[in-house]
């Protein structure tokens, strides 16, 4: 073998091991979410409450905001209260529903979880994980928006804090919600940019870089205690 090969197969080595490195400790937020701007996947499951089902049929032609959770998260903790006011904010609107993916977790303590915290809209079973490696999530929490025409226009990766509620609003749902032509909003004739765009310029769409909580867990578990 020469010194030549020696070296070539060394570079290889290296290059894989690099990339190994980073599907194990990379971030995933700074991954381009290869799923926005194509078709959502098709979904079908219990509800986790009612275990009356739910699936995508359901919501064609529909706004749908699809929110990954579980229990043993203690970042979904953090968030739930601006998804319960997300859903109060937009509810009104005819086009709109919001669905919660209940992720690898145990039914009875998925069911505790919303009786402390708060259900005002449904969630669906994916004990096994399996929708959500359709959507490519690559933890708890995910928020996902899927437009009329089944396509995801946005993905975040973490918890939905207050400034990040705020941009989801104004600079996402609230102009899909205002257009019926999905056409018009991808050719520019609509003042819709999506968030994750508008943090990072760039070609393509980037997933948004992660927020810290605004508030800890133990504030929030806090005053979820004091309500009851």
């Amino acid at each position: 073998m020469t010194r030549t090969t020696q070296i070539t197969i060394l570079v290889v080595l290296l290059a894989l091991l690099s990339l190994f490195y980073q599907g194990l400790w990379g971030d995933p937020r700074h991954i381009p979410p290869v799923l926005v701007d194509t078709p959502a996947p098709v979904f079908e499951g219990p509800d986790v409450e009612s275990g009356e089902p739910l699936s995508s049929e359901q919501y064609k032609g529909k706004i749908i905001v699809v929110n990954f959770w579980a229990s043993w998260c203690q970042e979904c903790k953090v968030e739930h209260e601006n998804l319960l006011r997300l859903y109060e904010e937009f509810k009104g609107h005819p086009e709109f529903v919001m669905l919660g993916i209940n992720y690898q977790d145990e039914i009875p303590k998925a069911r505790a979880y919303l009786e402390r915290y708060g259900s005002s809209f449904p969630h669906m079973q994916d004990v096994k994980g399996a929708l959500a490696i359709d959507f490519g999530v690559y933890g708890v929490p995910e928020t996902f928006v899927i437009d009329r025409q089944g396509i995801i226009r946005h993905k975040w990766i973490g918890p939905i804090v207050d400034n990040v509620y705020t941009n989801l609003t104004k600079n996402v749902l609230t102009p899909l919600l205002q257009k019926t032509d999905t056409h018009s909003i991808r050719s520019g004739q609509a003042p819709f940019q999506p968030y994750d765009q508008t943090l990072r310029q760039g070609s393509g769409p980037m997933v948004s870089p992660y927020v810290r909580p605004e508030r800890s867990v133990s504030e929030i578990e806090g005053r979820s205690g004091q309500a009851t």
